[in-house]
């Protein structure tokens, strides 16, 4: 494995994952309804507004019926209109992590991650998964029934989003980046929700260190169980690639293998990730772009994509239309952090990786 370069690069790309997590999710939400916003229809929609090929924050919708259709926050996430970020859980959750390491080292352990939860966390911004664990928790439930108890949504894809924090936190230690994602993810997911967890933490760890994306991708495959629907997914997404198959091909081909799963399903948005990460083959733009024109649960997976590309790149090298607009500032409804410096967190996160002993592999 490459090694990490000094500390001016390593700040750079724990910078970049930063800044790529929050623009990719600012990208993403004004159509963040998977089952509105397919892919025919966000291009449907860019077309309409000239804004294809897509190299920027989503354009204003171009009629009044889009406009109705969009996410109510698309106001302050369109392109001309951003003023730092939109508060949103996939960036809630990176820095609750952040703060969970600060305050229990390397060591924490699942019943800390809920005890966080509590204590900094508002019960009505979490969803899903997340709030059936939360509202385990306030009952008295102890991991893994928070997890299990009266929780449908146990492979969905909240854990995934939360698992950046240890990727930055690791780099080049994609197996150590993956034990610390596994260990916050059993508080709320089973199954392929707790292996996507695994996978994106490993993912951005490996982007450290790893000449190429697809080299990252299979460091990511390989601490996840091979047969699990999550692995052999990500893997059929990377075949059709190697085939030479269009984007929009393989995408179709998948979709129709994953259908049923629902849009918020981690198995159905891996692949719609892995496939932005693919055919994106390093370039920021693209990457992001892609990976949101891909639907499903578009603010998650262009944040993931977002951030696996900025570690790859590195914050200097993301064109600057993503950047600016953030003004350097992150609205968050993690207590204590609202109105935060995106490289106050990004200074916070190197620090982390300073003090760190390498943790316990799977």
């Amino acid at each position: 494995m490459t090694p990490v370069g000094g500390e001016p690069e390593l700040a750079d790309r724990v910078l970049g994952g930063w800044l790529g997590r929050i623009a990719g999710n600012m990208l993403g939400k004004p159509v963040e309804q998977g089952d509105l916003w397919t892919r025919e229809r966000i291009d449907r929609y860019l077309r309409r507004a000239a804004a294809l090929p897509l190299t920027d924050y989503l354009p204003e919708p171009a009629t009044e019926e889009d406009g109705l259709r969009l996410r109510p926050e698309w106001r302050e996430c369109v392109r001309g209109r951003i003023h730092g970020s939109c508060r949103d859980d996939d960036v809630d959750y990176a820095i609750l992590g952040l703060d969970l390491l600060e305050t229990h080292g390397f060591g924490f352990s699942t019943e800390q991650v809920g005890d966080l939860w509590l204590l900094r966390l508002p019960y009505l911004q979490t969803f899903t998964a997340e709030r059936a664990a939360y509202r385990n928790l306030t009952a008295g439930l102890k991991p893994p029934l928070t997890a299990t108890y009266d929780n449908p949504y146990q492979e969905w894809i909240g854990a995934l989003i939360r698992a950046d924090i240890y990727g930055w936190t690791c780099p080049g230690l994609p197996r150590s980046a993956a034990s610390l994602a596994r260990r916050d993810a059993v508080l709320s997911h089973t199954g392929n929700g707790v292996y996507g967890a695994m996978f994106a933490a490993a993912l951005i760890s490996a982007a450290f260190t790893a000449p190429t994306v697809r080299h990252a991708l299979d460091e990511a495959l390989a601490v996840v169980p091979a047969s699990s629907r999550l692995a052999r997914t990500v893997r059929r997404v990377a075949s059709l690639h190697d085939t030479r198959m269009t984007w929009e091909d393989t995408l179709a081909t998948v979709s129709e293998e994953t259908a049923g799963l629902g849009w918020i399903h981690t198995v159905p948005n891996a692949a719609v990730l892995t496939a932005g990460l693919l055919y994106g083959d390093g370039d920021f733009t693209r990457t992001v772009t892609l990976t949101v024109r891909g639907g499903l649960d578009t603010d998650s997976n262009g944040a993931t994509a977002g951030s696996v590309a900025g570690v790859l790149t590195g914050a200097s090298a993301i064109p600057p239309q993503w950047t600016e607009p953030l003004e350097d500032t992150v609205r968050s409804a993690v207590f204590g952090f609202d109105g935060a410096r995106i490289s106050e967190l990004a200074r916070r996160t190197l620090r982390l990786v300073g003090e760190r002993d390498r943790p316990a592999e799977i």
